[in-house]
């Protein structure tokens, strides 16, 4: 079964908000097994929706929408379909019994503009809606079928695991596996050289490199009859790209680099403390993404001038006249300084120059040292970092927690 998924909404089109929706229906898609080879969106216009739906059933047996279920006049997701169906809408009074018992509920007048989300054709299976006010439903006709979905996350998701997966375990041929490596520390072009005769002779299982946010993924997918079959297939190629890529694997599934360092210090007992200057917080940040750190976490600082790098890490103001505050010496001194201060096993530090102004031939823009102390024995490195301010500041803070990752495996 092909499927497209069609996201209805003016404000996606215009950026106003970004489609997520798509995003978690494509993955559930993969999940059962039905291929989703194209996905659009469209605007609160009944002539190009109508449009929409012709071309996505051309290329298509199943279509997904998002959006237009609301009781506005712009809200014509359900009566477009309808009429491209050729089906008339009467109103299901179960339908409009529940919708009133929610605005009673809610203490509020059901204006009558709201009864239109409880009107659908006889012959279509309506989707009950347990967290709004938009039932959804779902049309077969003529060997295509289409699934009409609210556009809010928490209305569309509980929808489609309550109603539609369930539906659409009748069509599933097979299922997709896959599982996620996480790498960090080398580039994606690095990482596919280092894997690239399996990159290039690929079958079944496929691999699938992504680079994002200072990270690359490589998604291993099986297409097989069961879950059993897919893990098997699986394992052979996931221990060979472990083999190659080593430590560089950080942790797979939807993991993140600070959950894996986070478990590691709670799980070692090894208090931390961060002193940052260009990173602004960012590290601390990220290590308190992690439910437990308060356990290890002592103190984040923010030591952005000269003066709080002497005054509160205790830098020495020789050192500085000397080097320049970005420099490793002063980088080794923070971190000693927060570690101290604080009384941790571990102080972290960053300092350097994230732009747009402040660069020099010496010293250009992206030059960043990172410190790190670990019961007393300090480490720096020199970073070279490009891209704006904010990704230079995203991708200091990404190395320095991965230098101590490496340090503490």
């Amino acid at each position: 079964m092909r499927a497209e998924i069609l996201a209805v909404g003016t404000e996606i089109l215009l950026g106003d908000i970004v489609n997520t929706n798509a995003q978690y229906i494509a993955k559930r898609l993969a999940d059962l097994g039905i291929s989703v080879y194209h996905q659009s969106v469209v605007g609160d216009n009944p002539e190009r929706l109508l449009e929409a739906y012709a071309l996505a059933f051309s290329r298509a047996d199943l279509v997904i929408t998002t959006g237009g279920l609301g009781p506005t006049k712009d809200d014509l997701t359900k009566e477009v379909a309808f009429e491209y169906f050729g089906k008339e809408s009467v109103v299901h009074e179960p339908s409009l019994k529940i919708l009133q018992g929610h605005f009673k509920d809610m203490n509020r007048p059901m204006t009558q503009n709201n009864v239109k989300q409880a009107c659908f054709p006889v012959d279509v299976m309506i989707l009950p809606n347990n967290n709004g006010t938009a039932p959804g439903c779902i049309i077969e006709e003529g060997g295509k079928i289409v699934a009409l979905l609210p556009g809010p996350p928490r209305e569309m998701k509980p929808m489609f695991e309550e109603s539609v997966a369930t539906y659409l375990q009748k069509f599933q041929q097979g299922v997709l596996v896959s599982k996620v490596l996480r790498v960090v520390g080398v580039g994606e072009s690095k990482a596919a050289e280092m894997l690239e005769d399996i990159l290039d002779n690929q079958t079944n299982p496929t691999v699938a490199p992504y680079a994002k946010d200072g990270e690359v993924t490589f998604r291993i997918t099986a297409k097989v009859d069961t879950y059993e079959e897919g893990t098997n297939l699986i394992e052979p190629m996931e221990a060979e790209i472990r083999s190659r890529l080593g430590n560089n694997i950080y942790g797979e599934g939807d993991t993140t680099l600070e959950n894996v360092l986070g478990e590691m210090l709670v799980s070692k007992k090894l208090t931390i403390a961060t002193a940052e200057s260009c990173t602004g917080g960012m590290v601390a940040s990220k290590l308190i993404n992690y439910p437990g750190i308060s356990s290890v976490f002592m103190e984040g600082a923010v030591t952005y001038s000269n003066e709080a790098k002497i005054n509160r890490l205790g830098v020495k103001a020789e050192t500085l006249d000397k080097y320049g505050a970005v420099s490793s010496e002063v980088a080794a001194e923070m971190a000693q300084g927060i570690a101290k201060t604080s009384g941790t096993n571990i102080g972290l530090s960053t300092t350097g120059i994230a732009g747009p102004q402040g660069g020099s031939e010496e010293k250009p823009v992206g030059l960043v040292y990172v410190g790190l102390c670990i019961n007393g024995e300090v480490k720096t490195k020199e970073l070279r970092l490009s891209g704006d301010r904010q990704r230079i500041r995203e991708r200091a803070t990404m190395q320095l927690l991965d230098l101590l990752r490496r340090e503490l495996l």
